[in-house]
């Protein structure tokens, strides 16, 4: 535990969701993998032990703690054998929910926000799209407004939760010849007419259901306007910070379990009369990997603490979640190799973690487009600024 950041009662919170997921999740596992399907009741038992209402306000039924608590949610559920778990609970509550607090009127939040804080609503975030992932301002579906509803037409892809959804947080464009000045989101419920949701067959994160989605003149009302028209895109650019140390804070995470298990499975497995984490050649890898995730975390902590104190940090995180995720790839691949052949078998973490880690620089936007961006700021010396409401 470091205590810079971590108190007694952080601790008691890692120990008591540690024996939740313990009890309550692991045993499922498996099956969800298979199946690609988590079971509502699930959903359920986390909103009942307020796991989804960490960082949200008491008045809608959360619990209003901060963000360190947060890390401890999302690092612990990285060392239960499925990141697809691990995503579907964390894209509910910090990518749907974070615009349902951030950007929902009072309605939104009674309707939408509490009962996905209890378990009884389960959220989707839509952005990403067939003709541009990590293009956000480039987005083709659309928003036209007819008398007192909008009229939505486009698709999306790679949305997580995108099958089983109760709703969607839908960013779409109102001004097609503003650019991402004429972004806006809205709140578009499932069951409304026109919509169709496809199931994506994936490497990793097997587990959770990833979604293509087709808008076909879907009709909503006015008031499911989010925020202000044409501000879609500012608020999704302010949300991304936290997204990329979510992904920053998986990935170290994972790679820690990696380690961990790696370690201890080298104090069991003998080769030529001794264990086999008595070879230097072996030693010294996982220190290298070790030294290299400690300094992610250091990084991370450091940078949720600036985001907590509401600092805008979207460089750090930016540059958080290009490191980590790379790191975690590396030091997970060098894991399963320590297993030898036992490392490519099913029935041991290494081969799933290898294929749910790799989404790592890919998802929340890609390492190429991360560098572009931190390009913009560190060399053009672009200035981005927080979305004001």
């Amino acid at each position: 535990m470091n205590s810079s950041y971590f108190t007694e009662e952080h601790q008691s919170f890692r120990e008591s969701l540690r024996d939740f997921l313990v009890k309550e999740v692991v045993p499922h596992i498996e099956k969800w993998e298979k199946t690609g399907t988590i079971e509502r009741f699930i959903w359920k038992k986390f909103g009942d032990m307020g796991f989804f209402g960490i960082s949200y306000p008491e008045a809608y039924g959360g619990l209003n703690l901060d963000l360190f608590y947060t890390v401890i949610f999302l690092e612990e559920l990285q060392k239960i054998k499925s990141s697809g778990f691990a995503a579907a609970m964390w894209a509910h509550a910090y990518l749907a929910m974070t615009h349902l607090n951030a950007e929902g009127d009072e309605r939104i939040k009674q309707n939408y926000l509490a009962p996905s804080i209890a378990g009884d609503l389960i959220g989707a975030l839509c952005i990403s799209e067939p003709f541009g992932g990590s293009d956000v301002a480039g987005m083709r579906t659309s928003a036209v407004k007819k008398g007192d509803k909008y009229v939505i037409n486009g698709s999306k892809t790679f949305i997580t939760n995108g099958v089983y959804a109760d709703y969607y947080i839908v960013a779409a464009k109102t001004d097609v010849e503003a650019g991402n000045k004429g972004i806006s989101i809205f709140l578009v419920d499932t069951k409304t007419a026109g919509i169709s949701a496809t199931k994506l067959d994936k490497l990793g994160w097997r587990a959770s259901d990833t979604a293509e989605i087709a808008f076909d003149n879907v009709e909503i009302p006015l008031e499911n306007l989010m925020g202000e028209e044409g501000k879609g895109f500012p608020y999704i650019m302010q949300h991304f910070a936290l997204e990329r140390l979510i992904m920053a804070i998986n990935g170290h995470a994972r790679a820690e379990y990696a380690l961990e298990y790696t370690i201890d499975y080298m104090s069991q497995r003998q080769a030529f009369g001794t264990t086999i984490d008595k070879f230097q050649a072996l030693r010294h890898v996982i220190v290298e990997h070790t030294t290299e995730v400690e300094h992610c975390k250091v990084f991370n902590y450091a940078a949720v603490a600036r985001l907590d104190k509401g600092e805008y940090v979207v460089k750090e995180a930016t540059m958080a979640k290009m490191k980590s995720t790379k790191v975690a790839d590396e030091a997970i691949y060098s894991c399963l190799q320590m297993l030898g052949g036992y490392g490519y078998m099913e029935e041991y973490p290494l081969a799933r973690l290898l294929r749910d880690s790799r989404l790592g620089p890919i998802g929340g936007g890609t390492s190429e487009i991360l560098k572009e961006i931190l390009s913009k700021m560190i060399i053009d010396k672009q200035n981005y600024k927080p979305a004001v409401k």
